[in-house]
């Protein structure tokens, strides 16, 4: 059987300053060919410096690396011959020159051939979108034109492995879902990825394997179900209610007890309700209905109950996650 492993870290850890302060403590992963792994955790635990680190840019000061089964802490410069790294941004291309132009040079940069550059650069631009505006300004592009142009630039080389660190970051929504769609589609052909991101659903969609970083260690890894597991949420109930329902909340939280973890926030003139079930929620929404007639409030018609997801499960472990 062939392995599929393109990156393998075991135990990895980085201290910086001469308190040796533990950015990244015994982070242990693995990115499979085809697979979408993604990190998540609050600003500071240690994702950008675990990329970092999965990228070669950062040598670890502890543990195992392995890129498409090269030894990376030790022949760094080997190993980074298999991977593309997309950290995104504004800056990085030069945006006097065209889409084109930055992309041969950055060909020239890797070490691509005069007779394969080309035709890797224009399958690459044709590959993120952006044939059409290959003699455009990089300086005209905007932020989530500029954000696929750093993928097209990740995929020069047709690297097995690509880290992309938060690559929706500060994206309007239809380029967040353009830079998606892309993502997706490189895993179907069977690149692996190690993606960072903030944006839950984001993760949810497109992963098959999440670990949560806290604190420059993981919490926790797995599916959606395992997260939502270790938080203790089996599902969630949401709904509208109106303002008069302001006492609500703490009546709920007599009647239920430690069966659920009740959530109400304003949301314009009315209250938005989340019920995060750590049992079955059968009887509880039998109480949640009789708290709901007390107040003399009929049953909201947004009323729904579902599994629990990736960003339920993840704001109920996110305090635990600070340093």
């Amino acid at each position: 059987m062939v392995d599929s492993t393109l990156l393998m870290a075991e135990n990895l850890s980085r201290f910086f300053g001469k308190d040796r302060f533990a950015a990244v403590r015994g982070v242990s992963l693995r990115v499979h060919a085809g697979e979408v792994f993604a990190l998540v955790g609050p600003n500071g635990a240690g994702k950008t410096t675990t990329v970092r680190m999965c990228s070669t840019l950062l040598s670890p000061s502890q543990g195992v690396l392995e890129i498409n089964g090269v030894d990376a802490v030790r022949h760094p410069q080997q190993a980074r011959h298999g991977l593309g790294l997309v950290l995104g941004g504004d800056l990085g291309f030069y945006p006097r020159a065209t889409a084109l132009d930055n992309l041969l040079f950055f060909a020239d940069v890797a070490g691509l051939s005069g007779a394969q550059r080309r035709s890797e650069v224009a399958d690459a631009l044709q590959r993120v979108g952006l044939s059409d505006r290959a003699s455009s300004k990089v300086g005209e592009f905007s932020r989530g034109m500029k954000q696929r142009l750093h993928i097209a630039r990740a995929l020069l080389g047709a690297p097995r492995l690509l880290l992309l660190d938060e690559p929706t970051s500060g994206l309007d929504p239809e380029a967040a879902l353009s830079v998606r769609d892309l993502i997706a589609s490189l895993a179907a052909d069977g690149v692996g990825v190690l993606l960072t991101s903030h944006t839950m659903d984001e993760v949810e969609e497109l992963a098959s394997v999440i670990s949560v970083i806290g604190a420059g260690h993981i919490v926790v890894s797995g599916q959606v179900r395992d997260i939502a597991r270790y938080a203790g949420i089996r599902a969630t109930t949401s709904a509208t209610l109106p303002a008069q329902a302001v006492h609500v909340k703490e009546d709920l939280e007599h009647v239920i007890g430690d069966a659920a973890e009740v959530r109400m926030r304003a949301k314009g003139s009315n209250w938005s309700l989340a019920v995060h079930w750590r049992e079955d929620p059968a009887e509880g929404l039998q109480q949640l209905e009789g708290v709901l007639s007390r107040h003399g409030l009929e049953r909201p018609a947004d009323l729904f109950t579902r599994p629990a997801s990736l960003q339920d499960a993840y704001l109920a472990i996110s305090d635990g996650l600070q340093r």
